[in-house]
């Protein structure tokens, strides 16, 4: 009933849904109840150890008998600036003595583990059917072992360029990024303005007429619509995600949720505070008197230590203003689980294709 069937086939799954991986609002949970309706179940890494990561996937196979994703960022540490440092925290001072912390006092490093020797021998070890990777790709070595360990391995672009990029690397498919899109931008490629970057539906016919593997679009798909219009586009499937923050599985936090649940998604912003790199999230205090983009935030993953205190403080408070609340530009409230959204979402698309083969006579409600 698909018009394209080629990311089915090639992951195993029934239904051209991917989960998107969600680094810190998700576990195996979100991932299990995805994969039984029919997409696939995707386990965000970056903010796991391997041992975490054994105990997630695991757990994912004693619930169910489907493929998985395991995701990756591929970021490359940055070189030390003391200088940027300095500036930062002396930007957020008035902040710190807000609050009535000492602004000059140590803080622990943020964590986002990229891609390494030890995350590929884990891939070898539990062998994914899917690995999945967020700004860029990992050494052309250590991508020839991921795919010799039979997983399929795809990664996200939010350009024509870094699409053809990863096609000419390898990739087996493309998530097509657009700029809507909510969490981090999966840029990788030097001098890309996010601010002169497309929306999905400007993008996604650009990149799949440029690649020759299946592109798998993202960024303001939550509903049957969108995914109908994604085919239409000439995407294999789509990754949904701000949709998946709304269901009981999601570990958002409560600040969180209600944030979400206040707006429609014109509350957004892009902002590079909470991390270094720029992300889409809800609008909140510190973006407000910011800025949303500072050249003063050190480069990722290094901002977002400094602010950790304040996010801390303020939430304890029941205040949001210092967290990242990560939300894409399309979000419209339900109260449906991950399984039953995952049908939902198969089933009002599968009517809509169903009524454009017909010529626009349905009997489908």
């Amino acid at each position: 009933m698909w018009p394209d069937r080629r990311i089915q086939d090639l992951f195993g799954i029934a239904l051209p849904i991917v989960q998107a991986p969600m680094a810190g609002a998700q576990n195996a949970e979100l991932a299990i109840a995805a994969a039984r309706a029919g997409a696939l179940g995707s386990l965000p890494c970056a903010m796991l150890s391997p041992a975490q990561a054994r105990e997630q996937v695991a757990q994912f196979r004693a619930a169910v008998d489907a493929p998985v994703n395991l995701n990756f960022f591929c970021h490359r540490a940055a070189a030390p600036d003391p200088a940027r440092d300095a500036a930062w925290r002396q930007r957020l001072r008035p902040y710190y003595l807000e609050f009535g912390l000492d602004p000059d006092a140590a803080v622990a490093a943020a964590a986002r583990a990229p891609f390494d020797e030890a995350w590929c021998a884990l891939v070898e070890e539990l062998r994914p059917q899917v690995a999945s990777f967020h700004f860029g790709l990992p050494e052309p070595a250590l991508l020839e072992r991921v795919r010799a360990s039979g997983a399929r391995a795809i990664a996200s672009a939010t350009t024509v360029a870094e699409a053809v990029w990863l096609q000419r690397r390898g990739c087996d498919a493309i998530v097509v990024q657009g700029n809507e899109a909510g969490g981090h931008r999966g840029v990788f490629l030097d001098g890309e303005d996010v601010s002169a970057q497309a929306g999905l539906f400007a993008l996604l016919p650009r990149v799949a007429d440029a690649v020759g593997v299946p592109v798998i679009a993202a960024g303001g798909i939550f509903d049957g619509r969108g995914i109908a219009a994604a085919f239409a586009l000439g995407a294999a499937a789509v990754q949904v995600g701000t949709a998946y923050l709304f269901c009981p599985e999601a570990t958002i936090s409560p600040l969180h949720r209600r944030a979400l649940h206040a707006g429609d998604g014109d509350d957004t912003a892009l902002t590079n505070l909470f991390s270094g790199r720029p992300a889409r999230g809800v609008v909140n205090r510190v973006m407000r008197e910011l800025g949303p983009l500072s050249p003063l935030a050190p480069a990722f993953p290094g901002a977002g230590a400094a602010l950790a205190p304040l996010r801390a403080n303020a939430e304890a408070a029941g205040d949001d203003g210092f967290m990242s609340l990560w939300s894409g530009q399309a979000r419209r409230a339900h109260a449906l689980d991950a399984f039953a959204l995952t049908r939902e979402l198969a089933r009002q698309a599968q009517d809509l294709l169903d009524r454009g083969r017909d010529g626009g006579r349905s009997d489908v409600g």
